[in-house]
């Protein structure tokens, strides 16, 4: 270890105890004696269930071995929050970041701080910490997030203090210091990943080359769609005031709902995305992202607001929805401007209920049906046969000519 790597960096006095975002990998394990060497301070984990499908007990265990306290070992299950308190409202919006990605990992970052925070104040803790690197979006998450709910916290990013700053320098502080390396830690990892409940990202190392495509051992939530059942599925979500609360007939709670979503999305490949995204920091990026269930509620979503949405409403959604995507890939869920939307965005929602009909084939889900006791669609003014004088067709010609007008002034004007 060497001597850089454990001088106390500059601005940490009085610090006696931090919360550390803690998964009991390499990188948090690491990070883990290194507050405790670098600020000798005591240290309490914190591991978040939401639904990454990784056993969490051997995070308490290592934790414990690393000398801390069991009273200050934090693994909490926070999935059905997670799931009804920001996918679901994120949902409500239709937020998509640069048009394609569903934020997964974006919307996990702000409930984990909000945790962090509230363990903070419980254990009287002085600052807390998290494994996030200094190129990425995480450490603007976590952040904009720890100082939104304790603007006076202090925060220690070891990515942007240490030394340490290639895998082989952390496997050789972890052996220095007795922190169990698994196998699969000593090679070249091929790819970085992070997984909850809605989706699963992958970046780095075989993924850096934009060009190449994505090899399919990256894949670990979804069957290949060229693989996927020869025969379509159709299923149906119920919604009531803009959230899911069926599938199939079946009620379910969110996180429930969500995770079957995943397991039909698994079974037919479906939600694979290869983005070459724009990080907050400046740089691009690209990475491959697994959203199975996502990508069917969201095409779900959006199938019943078909039905029950004022078309003025829908199309200012869809505006407010870029800048919504936007707040929160930047880390902004506990902004004034966030909530402002999040209010339009609800008020929008009071008549989206009804239930969608999807079709899941190799890859592909599209909405095949959809009705609602709110819906607004009128058979009898749009059908193509007699409409009994529901719609006068002559109304049609003062409304084009009053929209022609500015048009025809112009052309008499500029008419060579």
């Amino acid at each position: 270890m060497s001597e850089s790597s454990i001088n106390r960096p500059a601005g940490d006095a009085g610090i006696k105890k931090v919360v550390l975002a803690y998964s009991g990998g390499l990188d948090t394990s690491v990070i883990l004696k290194w507050l405790q060497q670098t600020y000798n301070c005591e240290v309490v984990t914190f591991t978040a269930d939401l639904g990454q499908g990784e056993e969490l007990e051997p995070a308490r265990r290592k934790a414990e071995q690393a000398g801390v306290k069991p009273e200050h070992i934090f693994i909490d299950d926070l999935r059905e929050e997670f799931v009804k308190d920001y996918v679901f409202p994120m949902m409500r919006a239709n937020a998509t970041y640069e048009g394609l990605y569903l934020l997964g990992t974006s919307i996990a970052r702000p409930l984990i701080a909000k945790r962090q925070i509230e363990i903070a104040k419980m254990v009287g803790a002085d600052a807390v910490s998290h494994g996030a690197t200094g190129k990425g979006n995480d450490q603007v998450r976590f952040e904009l997030g720890y100082y939104a709910l304790a603007p006076d916290i202090k925060v220690i990013a070891p990515w942007r203090e240490w030394d340490l700053t290639s895998r082989t320098r952390l496997i050789e502080f972890a052996e220095q210091n007795q922190i169990m390396v698994t196998k699969d830690k000593r090679g070249e990892s091929p790819f970085s990943t992070d997984a909850n409940l809605l989706h699963t990202s992958s970046e780095g190392k075989v993924l850096e080359d934009p060009w190449e495509e994505v090899p399919d051992y990256v894949y670990s939530r979804t069957v290949n769609p060229e693989d996927a059942p020869d025969a379509p599925e159709y299923i149906t979500i119920d919604f009531e005031r803009g959230d899911g609360v069926a599938l199939n007939g079946e009620a379910c709670s969110p996180a429930t709902l969500l995770a079957k979503l995943n397991e039909l999305g698994r079974k037919h490949g479906i939600g694979r995305l290869d983005l070459v995204e724009n990080r907050f920091v400046g740089m691009k990026s690209r990475g491959m992202y697994e959203t199975p269930g996502g990508t069917i509620y969201h095409l779900a979503h959006r199938g019943i607001e078909q039905l029950t949405l004022d078309r003025g409403a829908a199309h200012l959604k869809d505006e407010l929805a870029i800048k919504y995507a936007e707040l929160v890939y930047n880390g902004f869920w506990f902004s004034p401007e966030r909530e402002m939307l999040q209010a339009a965005v609800d008020y929008s929602q009071e008549k989206v209920s009804g239930t969608v009909r999807l079709k899941l084939y190799k890859g592909n889900v599209g909405v095949v049906g959809r009705k609602s006791p709110n819906s607004l669609y009128s058979e009898k003014v749009v059908t193509f046969e007699d409409d009994q004088g529901a719609y006068d067709q002559r109304d049609a010609a003062g409304f084009i000519k009053l929209n022609a007008l500015r048009l025809r002034l112009l052309g008499r004007r500029d008419r060579i």
